[in-house]
C-alpha cells in the first residue's frame, strides 16, 4: 500500500512538472505598448517574415537553445513546425541569403535580460520563470 502510495504521488508531481514546461510565456520589453498578438503574426515574427509590431515598432525576436524543451514547445505550438523544422528553414535563408535567424539564448533568465534590454524584443520563456521586468503578452 505504501508503495502504491508513493508511485502515485511520484506520478502526479512528473504530470505537473510536465505540464509546467509544455507551457510558455510570451514576454516582450515592458516599453512596448502591445498586449496581444495573433498566433499567426507570432510566427511571422519569429520566422522575420514580419519586421514589425502592428504598433510599428522594430521586432527583434529571440530564441532559446535548439535543445531546450521549452524551444520544441514554442516552436510546436506557435511555428507549427519541430525545432529541427525550424533550423532547416534558416538553413534555406542562410544559403540563399535571405536572413538570419533569430539570436539563441541558453536559458529563460538570458531572454529575459535580452528583453528587458531592448525595446523590440520579444521572447519566449518557460510558463514557471519570473518575470520581473518583463510583460506577458497574450497570444490569440
Amino acid at each position: 500500500m505504501k508503495k502504491n502510495i508513493t508511485i502515485i504521488i511520484v506520478l502526479l508531481f512528473s504530470t505537473c512538472l510536465l505540464n509546467a514546461q509544455n507551457t510558455v510565456k510570451i514576454i516582450v520589453n515592458p516599453a512596448n505598448s502591445i498586449t496581444s498578438i495573433s498566433k499567426v503574426k507570432l510566427s511571422n515574427i519569429f520566422l522575420k517574415k514580419v519586421t514589425k509590431f502592428d504598433n510599428g515598432v522594430l521586432a527583434v525576436p529571440v530564441d532559446l537553445v535548439g535543445d531546450s524543451p521549452v524551444r520544441e514547445v514554442f516552436s510546436n505550438k506557435y511555428l507549427g513546425k519541430s525545432v529541427a523544422a525550424v533550423k532547416n528553414y534558416w538553413n534555406q535563408q542562410l544559403f540563399s541569403g535571405a536572413g538570419v535567424p533569430p539570436d539563441e539564448k541558453p536559458a529563460s533568465s538570458d531572454v529575459i535580460n535580452f528583453v528587458k534590454a531592448n525595446a523590440g524584443a520579444i521572447g519566449y520563456i518557460s510558463s514557471g520563470t519570473d518575470v520581473s521586468g518583463v510583460k506577458v503578452i497574450n497570444v490569440q
